[in-house]
């Protein structure tokens, strides 16, 4: 790792970690950013963490709902849409928080989308992951901890970062067209 990806890496989890100690409030809310369809941000806003897990067996496909709700892996380049270059938003298939813009969605050759950073840093949560005899960044959704994928330092500029997701995590919005 070079030193300067090392300090933009610290220094977005320090910046990440620290959002998320303030959005985190009492009696089980969050708070997360909330954007309209076109990408505009709506503001802040205090919700009650989602958890319909009855609800989400029944209407995620088998391998959404392994993903997400039981930190699963969809294999590379499996899922139709990894690939997607429109102007648009990135939905999370659990509970319809926001978590990407396709602005910062870039081409990693991994056959999974990856982004250069989340649409608002606190709509995400990093969770340190030591599964399979190594240390990764795992990434969930802030609003219904649905597993989305992992974070790692190799992304491009200027970030550094490659926010690697499960294409069936997510939930591709266009950008409306202006008529």
């Amino acid at each position: 790792m070079q030193r300067r990806q090392f300090f933009i890496y610290s220094a977005t989890l320090l910046l990440t970690s620290r959002t998320l100690a303030g959005s985190m409030a009492a009696g089980g809310q969050v708070v997360v950013m909330q954007f309209a369809d076109d990408g505009k941000p709506l503001g802040r806003a205090t919700l009650t963490k989602v958890s319909k897990d009855a609800e989400w067996k029944q209407r995620l496909s088998p391998l959404a709902y392994h993903v997400t709700r039981e930190q699963g892996t969809e294999r590379a380049f499996s899922q139709a849409g990894y690939d997607r270059h429109e102007a648009g938003l990135y939905r999370c298939i659990c509970c319809d928080n926001a978590l990407f813009d396709a602005q910062t969605k870039f081409d990693s050759g991994t056959g999974w989308p990856s982004f250069w950073q989340p649409i608002a840093a606190e709509n995400v949560r990093h969770i340190v992951d030591k599964q399979f005899g190594m240390t990764r960044t795992e990434v969930r959704c802030a609003l219904c901890d649905a597993h989305l994928g992992h974070v790692f330092n190799d992304g491009p500029k200027p970030t550094g970062l490659r926010y690697c997701m499960n294409t069936v995590s997510l939930r591709f919005v266009p950008k409306p067209k202006k008529g």
